[in-house]
């Protein structure tokens, strides 16, 4: 019995030494929107753990979105509303700004126009680089304040709009018209959902903590939460992010959690965490995160 007491927890330890090492190996160039009890700030940190640049935003912001040209293109709240393309040099370079009360969500397109996720009313406008709104999508959510009717909307390959209802908990699939094609409901303050290359759809489930894959008929198909992992202590999910090579990046936001766990993490299908980013001294909590270095 003793013998086989030691063994088990040899085993143990070199399996626990073998992740860590396999983490340890894995390094990314991330940038991330701080949110929370520190800064409203856009950081970016090198591969090395080295903070290399940062923006302040100005005013309420949480969403962004990398570009191939090394530029941001970020939403915010504020007096006025709208979107931003800042440049390296922190620069203005676009804006939209919106007559909605605010905008938290945006992504610009490949045809070079930007969608925005407007609240008050909930509906998606998509604008042209001249700031010309070219179409506007109603959306459809039960929550009537405005502030968390809609977060990251995304566009599909067949047109559609792919968008997270915050408040309501709910994902919702949207053709241009406006017409619900698609949904899944009964998450808590989810903040953003993939459509996957299978056809099914990665969901960040907020503070339910944790992140599903479902099928078309809304069949939970794939689940990572706090039992496969509970050393990151999940605390909100807020963002996703698919990389080339099949891993997830997952954004935890560690909002009361301050100080605990990880900001973020990047999983495999089979649930192997080999990678974190857990730097409590830069950041408190962060809401959303890009990987810079996905080739």
């Amino acid at each position: 019995m003793r013998w086989t007491t030691c063994l088990t927890a040899a085993t143990f330890l070199l399996s626990a030494a073998a992740t860590a090492h396999a983490a340890d190996a894995v390094k990314h160039r991330i940038l991330f929107a701080e949110y929370g009890k520190g800064e409203n700030r856009l950081v970016e940190v090198a591969a090395d753990g080295k903070l290399v640049w940062e923006y302040k935003f100005p005013s309420i912001a949480v969403i962004f979105q990398p570009l191939a040209d090394g530029n941001i293109v970020f939403a915010h709240g504020g007096s006025p509303t709208g979107v931003d393309e800042i440049n390296r040099d922190k620069k203005t370079v676009w804006t939209y700004v919106s007559k909605c009360p605010q905008v938290l969500g945006c992504q610009r397109l490949a045809n070079g126009n930007t969608l925005v996720a407007e609240q008050g009313p909930c509906r998606a406008v998509e604008v042209n680089p001249k700031g010309e709104v070219v179409h506007v999508t109603k959306m459809t959510t039960t929550e009537e304040a405005f502030h968390r009717q809609v977060r990251n909307v995304h566009k599909l390959a067949n047109g559609n709009i792919l968008a997270a209802h915050e408040g309501e908990g709910a994902i919702r699939e949207y053709d241009l018209d406006g017409k619900t094609v698609w949904e899944y409901t009964k998450v808590e303050n989810t903040g953003e959902a993939l459509r996957l290359d299978n056809g099914n759809t990665l969901i960040a489930c907020g503070t339910q903590k944790r992140v599903i894959e479902v099928t078309p008929a809304g069949e939970v198909v794939w689940e990572f939460g706090p039992k496969d992992a509970p050393e990151l202590n999940l605390t909100w999910i807020s963002s996703l992010q698919v990389l080339k090579n099949g891993h997830y990046i997952i954004g935890n936001f560690l909002r009361g959690q301050e100080g605990k766990g990880a900001h973020a993490f990047e999983v495999t299908r089979d649930k192997k965490v080999v990678w974190t980013f857990a730097d409590h001294v830069l950041v408190k909590s962060l809401a959303t995160i890009r990987v810079l270095d996905d080739r």
